[in-house]
């Protein structure tokens, strides 16, 4: 690798190059709790798109793997490195370029973080809708992986929030797609095919994002359900109600117990309903006017209660805050819980109740405990697997991506195959579609240097 060091350097006068030990464990793998870290050749932190397709002209002309890597908090090991590869860090490419009030738009780069984008949103009234639970996580590292998050049922995911990109192909060429408009009929559309593309087509050096006006009222109503049935069931009629809640999540018995246990939470739910009740509907509405928001929440509270809730609670807003920030936190705790996998099967929420049961009879059949709660606007479920044998958590995992696919779903939501899913996304997958995949990739990357072997093995 010497040759492709001193080509680094030489090409890119004053840029951080960090090589052997000196590139740092953090570099070696993300938040993924499957796939084995690998500590790359080398790491580079470009400050410009013009270094950036510096570092990818060098490495396709030496067939250098390349893994593009935001603040790491990805949950698919897509950001896992080659050891002969490098890894482009873009924390040094962390500014907020524009924020522009009249066309309700941000121009950002992508080692931005959310919460960085967050605070200069504020300062002018506006907000960048999508959290997907960190808020130390990079707006080039959500491109990648399309993230979504609880506001999902409101406002959508990342591909529905970028409206543009600047992108780095690799060989160094430089593109843009979209701008400040939310239409256009002019060719493909490049920047949709790019966001959730996990790293593998180009990498992203700016992004232009979509924002909305900032609403600082907010009401959390949280409803325990004696079945997880009557909470999916009661979801497609809240959506048709009109309220258009900011978050609609369901959590388990379990997750909700050791919810409690893990941040210290307490609701003030008496100790009957809690023994009573099996599943938790929380539901957050936002509105721009006190009283509007308090008639929203009033209906809803009806609402709920005719649609089988045991009973409804209107949080205070410190435990809602709490409430929401461990929802939030959900993966920590189950990482800390000793959980052996975390995976996002998404199927329509009109099938979550249908799901949930098979998962139950899975869990059984493969002696696991299986822990659950989700986007119940969008049929979005997180699960936690324990399951500690390696080989059967394997055939588990299998069956549960295919039943949820065999229901009309998808194998991820939002956290993206990357190395920990590719698998089971080649084994289940219609093979035309990843036929058509591979040409893509080679389309965008004839060398394969870009996260190789990710989605696909590059033979």
């Amino acid at each position: 690798m010497s040759d492709v060091m001193d080509a680094l350097v030489a090409g890119l006068p004053g840029v951080m190059v960090s090589t052997g030990e000196a590139a740092g464990e953090d570099f070696s793998h993300d938040e993924c709790l499957t796939v084995t870290p690998t500590t790359p050749a080398a790491v580079v932190r470009p400050r410009t798109t013009d270094e950036v397709a510096q570092v990818l002209r060098v490495a396709d002309q030496l067939r250098i793997p390349v893994t593009a890597r935001g603040s790491g908090t990805g949950l698919s090991g897509a950001a896992t490195p080659c050891a002969d590869g490098i890894v482009v860090s873009f924390e040094q490419m962390a500014d907020v370029v524009d924020i522009d009030v009249d066309n309700h738009t941000a121009v950002v780069q992508p080692g931005v973080r959310l919460d960085q984008l967050d605070e200069a949103t504020a300062a002018h009234g506006l907000s960048y809708p999508v959290y997907p639970g960190e808020y130390s996580a990079s707006l080039g590292g959500n491109i990648a992986t399309n993230a979504g998050g609880m506001r999902a049922i409101k406002y959508g995911v990342t591909r529905h929030q970028v409206l543009g990109l600047e992108l780095v192909l690799p060989g160094g060429d430089v593109i843009r797609t979209g701008g400040k408009f939310v239409k256009a009929s002019t060719g493909y559309d490049l920047t949709q095919l790019v966001i959730g593309s996990e790293g593998t087509l180009a990498l992203v050096t700016e992004a232009t994002l979509k924002l909305y006006p900032r609403l600082t009222n907010q009401t959390t109503v949280l409803a325990p359900f004696a079945t997880l049935d009557q909470v999916t069931r009661a979801v497609p009629r809240i959506v048709d109600s009109g309220i258009g809640p900011l978050i609609l999540e369901y959590i388990d018995l379990l997750t909700m117990s050791a919810t409690a246990s893990y941040s210290g939470l307490e609701l003030g739910i008496p100790a009957d309903i809690k023994e009573t009740a099996l599943a938790y509907l929380v539901v957050v509405l936002e509105s721009s006017h006190q009283d509007r928001l308090d008639t929203d929440v009033q209906n809803l509270s009806v609402q709920l209660s005719g649609l089988g809730a045991i009973d409804v609670f209107v949080l205070p807003a410190t435990a809602a805050k709490q409430l929401i920030e461990a929802r939030e936190k959900a993966f920590w705790m189950a990482k800390a819980s000793g959980a052996d996998d975390i995976i996002d099967i998404v199927v329509p929420r009109a099938q979550i109740t249908t799901f949930m049961d098979r998962v139950a009879a899975l869990a059984s059949e493969y002696e696991a405990w299986i822990a659950g709660c989700g986007h119940a606007g969008d049929g979005n479920v997180h699960l936690g697997i324990f399951c500690a044998d390696a080989e059967r958590r394997a055939r588990l995992l299998s069956d549960l991506f295919r039943t949820g696919m065999g229901l009309g779903g998808a194998i991820s939501a939002e956290h993206g195959i990357g190395r920990a899913k590719k698998r089971f996304f080649n084994e289940l997958e219609d093979p035309t579609k990843i036929a058509l995949m591979r040409r893509i990739k080679q389309a965008f990357d004839p060398n394969g240097i870009l996260n190789p072997d990710l989605l696909f093995d590059a033979s």
